[in-house]
């Protein structure tokens, strides 16, 4: 029973150190039961019409991160429990036989992730006193992966909002009408800007996809309600002659459709054409 109580402590430490991983390290990954927690708070929010606005995203990283806590927790306990207390020495005034349960395993183990180290159950066991300073380490590592996560995912979040704002002027200025009365190569150039900033954020999509389940307060801010315009604009210019034009319908295009695919993967696997992604995107982000 000892030795399964070990192994199955270990299992969940490694488990939770992995999914950590995959989150965190992978250039186009995300770990499985990171992306089950993600989507799960997603959907909540959803069925409530995103009345939580933009704290979804964060609220949904946190819980991630609360889960690989407690994983790596309970992992520990486990592993400490068959060697309580005979494995470790109380303080003075504690009697050894209060500290023998599962809820005490977690307390020792809590104090020891947060590097708390009170003092009043001590390691004594020399392989106890050397696995023991690895929790320490873990529960740094938590932390770090945690301030690193939400450092990483603020600059793709301003790239896309930076694009779905262009979108937006775009869209109000009616630049689909106007596409047929621009010269070539300032609509050249309109097309191959859109093309370029649309591929910036396909990639951060692949790299951070966990960016999908931030929520815009603002209308302007929100991509999926200014990639109609994108699809317009590179609608209009298809007639074009222009070589020069029809290079940077192409490359927007092209843009468009990866940028469809890497949601269809993710998250709209059901739509058949780069449209219905978008309108897919669209009504997944809709408030009620």
């Amino acid at each position: 029973m000892d030795l399964v109580c070990t192994v199955a402590g270990a299992a969940l430490v490694l488990f939770g150190a992995v999914d950590m991983f995959q989150t965190l390290l992978r250039p186009s990954g995300q770990g499985r039961t990171s992306r089950l927690v993600l989507r799960g708070v997603w959907r909540l929010s959803k069925a409530a019409g995103h009345r939580f606005g933009s704290a979804v995203g964060p609220v949904a990283m946190v819980a991630v991160i609360c889960l690989w806590v407690l994983l790596i927790a309970v992992g520990w306990a486990l592993v400490y429990l068959p060697h309580l207390p005979e494995g470790f020495v109380v303080g003075s005034g504690l009697v050894p036989s209060d500290y023998s349960g599962f809820a005490d395993a977690v307390y020792v183990s809590v104090v020891t992730l947060s590097t708390l180290g009170y003092g009043d159950v001590v390691p004594v066991d020399p392989w106890l006193q050397a696995v023991a300073p690895l929790e320490a380490l873990s529960g740094f590592a938590v932390l770090t992966a945690a301030l690193t996560w939400f450092t990483q995912i603020y600059p793709p979040l301003s790239r896309r909002r930076s694009l779905a704002v262009k979108l937006a002027g775009l869209d109000a200025a009616g630049a689909a009408d106007a596409v047929a009365d621009l010269d070539a190569d300032g609509l050249a150039r309109l097309l191959e800007g859109l093309a370029d900033e649309i591929g910036r954020v396909r990639v951060d999509f692949a790299q951070h996809p966990e960016g999908f389940y931030f929520q815009e307060a603002r209308t302007e801010l929100s991509l999926a309600r200014g990639l109609p315009c994108a699809l317009s604009i590179r609608q209009a210019a298809r007639p074009r002659p222009e070589p020069a034009v029809r290079l940077g319908e192409r490359r927007l295009a092209y843009a468009l459709d990866e940028l469809a695919e890497i949601l269809r993967s993710e998250f709209f696997r059901s739509a058949a054409t780069t449209d219905d992604v978008f309108a897919a995107y669209a009504a997944s982000t809709a408030r009620i």
